[in-house]
């Protein structure tokens, strides 16, 4: 998506152009192209807000198709691997790595999220990008979902520190998991597959580290603020409530 929307900004700026030097053959330039150029130069030089502005909106549109276009693979959770009101009216996507500081340091604002509104959802996706190790701790924590025990899994394992087999290994007995189960699931078809499709979704939208969210329409990047995620919760409320053409 990143090569497409730098393909489709200088689009834009072509269009721009275009549209700009149309005015100016007809009001100053009387057809001559050299002299239009110029014109066109000039103002964009002198109004370089309009490609940045004008990226923001296309990287913003870009992101609603992308998301539209795989919604059950983002909003449908994996059985347990939600939190919040299951019936929310919004849902906020949360792809996470457990070796990711930035996805713990998001952790207060999505517990705010949930005390300050009843009726926002949280799914829980798996995104282990960073090591080894960080597979290996999506597929316990999709394990621990398996039988109703992810959160405690979640809350234990990102409360321990760095991530590798013993911190696993604590966290699934403070969660409580059969541990012979848990282990024949991390290698079971349901784990596997939701994994590579959180891999395959992550892509197709452009992901470029963790954590990444998904929110209505909008694809968020990097560590949210609790009010970062209420300002989009409520863009996500407004957009739905919008008339439809």
């Amino acid at each position: 998506m990143t090569r497409r929307i730098g393909f489709a900004l200088l689009l834009i700026a072509a269009a721009l152009a275009g549209a700009i030097g149309a005015i100016a053959v007809q009001r100053w330039t009387g057809g001559d192209r050299a002299a239009t150029e110029v014109v066109v130069r000039d103002y964009l030089l002198e109004h370089p807000e309009i490609l940045p502005e004008a990226m923001q909106r296309l990287q913003a549109k870009e992101a609603g198709k992308a998301v539209a276009a795989n919604r059950a693979a983002i909003v449908d959770p994996f059985p347990g691997a939600v939190a919040g009101n299951p019936d929310g009216d919004v849902s906020v996507v949360a792809y996470l790595d457990y070796a990711c500081g930035y996805c713990r340091a998001s952790l207060p604002a999505i517990a705010g999220l949930i005390a300050s509104d009843p009726n926002v959802r949280i799914v829980y996706r798996e995104l282990p990008i960073l090591s080894p190790d960080s597979r290996s701790a999506a597929e316990w924590a999709l394990a621990a979902a398996r039988q109703g025990r992810f959160k405690p899994f979640h809350d234990a394992l990102y409360a321990g520190g760095r991530v590798d087999a013993d911190a696993i290994d604590r966290a699934a007995q403070a969660a409580g998991l059969d541990i012979a189960a848990a282990r024949v699931a991390t290698r079971g078809e349901p784990v596997t597959a939701e994994i590579e499709r959180n891999l395959k979704t992550a892509s197709l939208l452009g992901f470029s580290g963790t954590p990444s969210w998904v929110v209505g329409d909008q694809v968020l990047g990097g560590a949210q603020t609790l009010a970062g995620l209420q300002a989009a919760v409520a863009e996500a409320r407004k957009a739905k409530a919008a008339p439809t053409a």
